[in-house]
């Protein structure tokens, strides 16, 4: 494992690599709103896409390297994420197709990232599709907005609510929270079988 800093026009961001022996891609991911790289799912899907051959790279947004706990706006959220994914894609994953991915908020980041970064496909876990204070609002166009392959792990019992499957993003339902940490390995089983289906055609 190697931790990196980045500099980004919203701050300085933190990678931290877990490289696969030969990676054939590379798996951004994102921490949620108020959580870090110890979230359940997040430790889950690192080790086990690291183990079927695929780089890791956990993105820590500036405003928790800075020692903040409310998240920066979204805007500056996604140009920090776009920042970190361009030096990372030149220095470290130059060779292999990137794939943004995170949990909750960094789901979001990597959707309204997805088409200017460059992204081969999408991982979202525990996609906050409706907020619970404001179940009339949803954010179901930031998904549907994607036009790469994307996977949405989701449970059953997501406070959030379930978003929509569509024409470019496929819904697995899974037993558990927006924590995801009810079943760990109907998580990583649904991350790992949908990365090795859609980077198939990009070897």
């Amino acid at each position: 494992m190697t931790r990196i800093e980045i500099d980004t026009p919203a701050g300085t961001a933190r990678a931290e690599l877990h490289l696969a022996e030969e990676g054939t891609a590379a798996l951004l991911l994102g921490h949620g709103a108020g959580g870090g790289f110890d979230a359940k799912d997040l430790v889950a899907v690192t080790r086990a896409v690291q183990a079927a051959g695929v780089h890791v790279a956990l993105v820590e947004q500036p405003y928790r390297v800075a020692g903040k706990r409310a998240p920066a706006p979204a805007k500056r959220l996604d140009t920090a994420w776009l920042a970190v994914a361009e030096d990372l894609g030149r220095r470290w994953f130059a060779e292999v197709p990137m794939v943004f991915g995170g949990r909750s908020s960094g789901a979001r980041v990597a959707c309204r990232t997805a088409e200017e970064g460059g992204a081969a496909a999408v991982l979202c876990l525990a996609f906050p599709v409706r907020p619970p204070r404001s179940p009339d609002k949803t954010r179901q166009d930031e998904l549907d907005a994607v036009t790469v392959p994307t996977l949405v792990v989701q449970g059953d019992s997501d406070p959030f609510g379930c978003p929509e499957a569509g024409k470019h993003h496929e819904v697995a339902v899974v037993r558990g929270t927006h924590s995801l940490d009810a079943d760990l390995d109907a998580v990583t089983r649904a991350v790992t079988e949908w990365l090795a289906r859609v980077l198939r055609p990009l070897a």
